[in-house]
């Protein structure tokens, strides 16, 4: 089959089209004839091997797996022994550890749902990482309320778009924070207010939050905690072991929190984003679109440069 692959850590330079082996499926798998791939900041980390973390996580000197690539959506070609929930010739759509880059990948069945029918395959590839990023940082560590105000900064990008529209379908007052280019976008999904943060520091507007959920890894507690109300908590999807004790230590020892997360992949959610979808309270923004498999390091070289808008995918 054909993927692409890396051998070195590097540029998108680095990755090239190749023919490897058809994955072949365990007890617990499916076999997943691969339509549509999202390409995520995840990728360009594991990619470049920044920061130092992705090293521990992915190979020392060299990448242990060598297929980027952890969203995807397709059709079940083949199911392991102990798999029961799916057939054959169903679509699904899901987050895997790596992989996603090729024309077939094994992906456990626990991480995996079924696409709806109305979820095209483009769409159902552009929510899992993003859609259960926003979901679990809003939800589980932000706890969020009806009737709360929170901020989500990076409101453009691809976890920032799920994260307006989930806080929304959850009864909260939203501010969202981006670039000139990207107000109106933000207000479309649904965004109260919204901030330019090109004109305005949002930390020193006065307003106080509830929730601040940064979802660009641009602004640290430090700089957002003015903006915090008294018991507010501040979410990053920045993580580190280091930055995990400064966040107990601070939680600790004072009223407001602050919480580093890793996402979560699991079926119960990917269930929960698509009854919002079905419910027409979630859409997909797809920034960006790629033609074919080759287009992969194209792709991750406009991920790279941080400002991409909404989700990127490629057809597969």
């Amino acid at each position: 089959m054909k993927a692409i692959v890396y051998h070195n850590y590097g540029s998108p330079d680095v990755l090239e089209l190749a023919e490897i082996e058809k994955p072949t499926v365990k007890d617990d798998e499916l076999l997943v004839k691969v339509h549509v791939a999202s390409v995520n900041p995840h990728d360009w980390h594991f990619l470049t091997a920044t920061p130092f973390l992705a090293r521990l996580m992915a190979g020392l000197l060299k990448p242990k797996n060598k297929v980027l690539g952890v969203d995807v959506a397709g059709q079940v070609e083949a199911v392991g022994a102990n798999a029961k929930q799916f057939q054959p010739g169903d679509e699904v759509f899901g987050a895997i550890k790596h992989g996603g880059f090729a024309e077939y990948v094994c992906v456990p069945e626990a991480h995996v749902a079924l696409k709806p029918a109305g979820l095209s395959f483009e769409e159902a590839a552009a929510i899992p990482l993003a859609g259960l990023t926003a979901l679990q940082c809003l939800r589980d560590h932000g706890q969020l309320q009806a009737g709360q105000k929170v901020l989500i900064n990076g409101a453009s990008g691809g976890v920032g778009t799920f994260a307006v529209q989930i806080a929304k379908s959850f009864g909260a007052e939203v501010t969202g924070v981006c670039s000139t280019r990207n107000l109106d976008l933000v207000r479309s999904l649904g965004a109260d207010q919204v901030v330019d943060y090109t004109q305005e520091d949002f930390a020193q507007t006065g307003q106080r939050y509830d929730l601040i959920f940064d979802a660009a890894r641009k602004r640290s507690f430090s700089d957002c905690k003015r903006a915090l109300g008294p018991q507010g908590i501040y979410v990053t999807t920045e993580f580190s072991p280091a930055l995990v004790l400064r966040g107990r230590w601070i939680s600790m020892t004072g009223s407001q929190k602050m919480v580093p997360m890793l996402t979560q992949p699991g079926q119960k959610d990917l269930v929960v984003l698509t009854e919002l979808f079905q419910a027409g309270k979630v859409t997909p923004v797809i920034g960006r679109r790629y033609d074919k498999l080759s287009d992969v390091p194209e792709a991750l070289q406009h991920i790279g440069k941080g400002h991409a808008q909404g989700k990127v995918v490629t057809t597969v």
